[in-house]
């Protein structure tokens, strides 16, 4: 089918969409303060009514940290499946903004028109350009063109210490798609679209260190002894070569070369 009449049906409801994500964007769904936990439930609720608004079979799941929010609508193939995340960064230091940071604003600026606002551009706004393409491609066609599965997490800001738990428990729900979109990436430019295939991972281990276990003067001891402090920059250093390549045994296996 022609994508006119949903690309016009966008346009159309554009005023409704921004309110829409303006309303997202007054949530202070900071992950990282336990301060704002109630807030993150409260986004999280938000994305899930919204979803409900357009069909979405979606609900909030509780995890240990912050819930994570997963809907299905449509069926067939292919299986797409969404990935965003409704929580933010912290705002400080507040003296850096103009304006209030869960106040969003749409503004001009030399470049054109941005919304000013946390999350505007880490995930929110990205995500509910997703939102609204299934919002318009629904209002025009009355239907899903296959399976699609929304999943929204709030703890990408911290690390997502519960995304892999999450994802192991619901493994036959949420692993298998033929297809799946991560709404947290850039542009080459405001007028350039990017597709971004891959990123860098995270890795964290905790390294101990011991050494002696009382003050050593630094003139009678310094250089004899080894600093443990030493020793950690040593093995800091020698984790790349000269190249950048990492240098622990085995770390490449398994990935592909570029």
């Amino acid at each position: 089918m022609s994508l006119d009449a949903i690309l016009a049906r966008i346009d159309d409801d554009l005023p409704n969409a921004l309110e829409r994500l303006m309303t997202l964007l007054r949530i202070p769904s900071i992950s990282t303060d336990p301060a704002y936990k109630k807030d993150c439930l409260t986004a999280a609720e938000w994305v899930v009514a919204d979803l409900a608004s357009i069909g979405v079979d979606a609900e909030v799941r509780p995890t240990p940290g912050h819930p994570m929010v997963v809907g299905h609508v449509g069926e067939g193939s292919p299986h797409l499946l969404f990935y965003g995340h409704y929580d933010v960064q912290p705002v400080d230091p507040l003296d850096l903004w103009n304006r209030g940071p869960f106040d969003p604003a749409i503004e001009d600026t030399p470049n054109g028109k941005v919304i000013r606002g946390r999350g505007a551009n880490d995930d929110k706004g990205q995500f509910m350009t997703f939102v609204e393409a299934c919002r318009a491609w629904k209002a025009v066609t009355g239907t899903w063109p296959c399976k699609v599965t929304f999943f929204f997490e709030g703890e990408e800001e911290c690390g997502s210490p519960s995304l892999v738990p999450f994802l192991e428990a619901n493994a036959e729900e949420l692993s298998k798609p033929d297809i799946a979109l991560i709404s947290d990436t850039s542009l080459f430019d405001r007028d350039t679209p990017g597709i971004t295939t891959m990123l860098r991972g995270l890795l964290g281990e905790e390294l101990i260190i011991t050494g002696p276990d009382r003050d050593l003067h630094s003139g009678a001891y310094g250089g004899a002894a080894m600093n443990p402090a030493r020793v950690l920059a040593k093995i800091i250093a020698s984790l790349h070569d000269d190249a950048g390549r990492i240098t622990v045994p085995n770390f490449y296996d398994g990935v592909p070369e570029i």
